[in-house]
């Protein structure tokens, strides 16, 4: 397999980017980075991979931490079952293994928020096993180069794949050589528009000398979304407004938002302030008054779009109608853990109320 990884692994030695998890082989530091890097793009990540690091240098550290300051620390990341997973994985690491990271590939991909991607690099990177990594610059690459047409979604496809990826990774440096195939594929063989005439895979590519540069990889089947309609309902009163915390097995649990409901569809103004919920929401012993409704917004989330608006309301009193929600000064908003489409609208809006 030289005729693959030796220009792989020569291009990777010339333009790798300088990151700063490519610096230790600590197994706890590349755990961090990958959980981060999952669903984020790398200049995003670097910034939170140094807080964090910085925050929490040690597994130790990270275990003893509470769960509001880790979901605060990752706000805007998204996907915070990742923080939770991260938390959960650091104290069972403390408690079971004396707060040093397993150096078994089974028993890191038994660990809690770790998948096989995970568990490889971890494994690759910071024990020198062998095990590959296999993402999506990974299929694309190996698609690409190997004319690979099994779909990537699919169970036989991944077995072709990894099987490949497992040929690939025999007697080299597993852990370079799994960071320069992902690396090759971010900047050199991406997805759309890739230098084909800098490459150099491009004598033996099959892609490249068959034009199905666009056609590969195959996807089977596309993810399907959800589509949800959320009123936040912006309470105030003198100088406070109120908050509640998500729970359950919905997104964003243990993160705080503004009092909300959700509505089959887009609706009218109008038409909100006639629900029930709505009344029992603004259960106060006086008026409120609606003092501005925001366009409607759509978040994306991997399986959901979020249509989502903000009311703003202003109370003459404060709410009686449930305990179900905190009251804070408008100050102290902002220390607590938001979704991503909170934190943007505090940051615009409640900073000049």
């Amino acid at each position: 397999m030289d005729f693959f990884n030796s220009p792989v692994h020569s291009w990777y030695s010339l333009y790798k980017r300088d990151l700063p998890w490519r610096n230790t082989r600590n197994p706890y530091l590349i755990w961090l980075s990958e959980i981060i890097l999952q669903q984020t793009r790398i200049d995003q990540g670097m910034a939170y991979y140094s807080r964090f690091a910085a925050e929490f240098p040690t597994i130790s550290d990270l275990a003893d931490a509470p769960e509001d300051q880790i979901l605060k620390l990752w706000q805007g990341l998204g996907y915070y079952s990742r923080a939770r997973n991260l938390h959960f994985t650091a104290k069972f690491i403390q408690q079971n293994y004396n707060g040093i990271f397993p150096d078994n590939y089974n028993t890191i991909r038994s660990l809690k928020g770790i998948g096989e991607y995970t568990a490889a690099a971890i494994a690759s990177i910071s024990f020198n096993l062998e095990y590959p990594t296999v993402d999506g610059n990974v299929y694309r690459v190996l698609s690409r180069f190997f004319g690979i047409a099994d779909p990537i979604d699919t169970s036989s496809g991944k077995k072709t794949f990894n099987n490949l990826a497992i040929e690939l990774i025999k007697g080299v440096d597993p852990g370079m050589h799994n960071q320069a195939i992902m690396e090759f594929g971010a900047l050199q063989c991406t997805p759309k528009g890739p230098n084909c005439n800098q490459c150099p895979l491009k004598e033996r590519c099959f892609a490249f000398l068959n034009q199905k540069i666009t056609e590969l990889p195959v996807k089977q089947n596309k993810t399907k979304q959800r589509d949800r309609h959320f009123n936040y309902l912006v309470l105030s009163h003198r100088n406070h407004t109120w908050i509640r915390k998500r729970e359950g097995k919905d997104i964003w649990k243990n993160l705080f938002e503004f009092p909300f409901i959700e509505t089959e569809d887009e609706i009218s103004i109008e038409k909100l302030t006639t629900l029930t919920e709505f009344d029992r929401i603004i259960s106060t012993t006086d008026q409120a008054i609606i003092e501005n409704v925001s366009d409607w917004k759509i978040h994306i989330l991997s399986h959901q779009r979020i249509h989502y608006r903000f009311v703003r309301i202003q109370l003459t009193d404060k709410i009686n109608g449930t305990e179900d929600f905190i009251r804070v000064n408008k100050e102290d908003i902002f220390n607590f853990a938001v979704p991503k489409l909170l934190e943007t609208y505090l940051n615009e809006y409640m900073k000049n109320v």
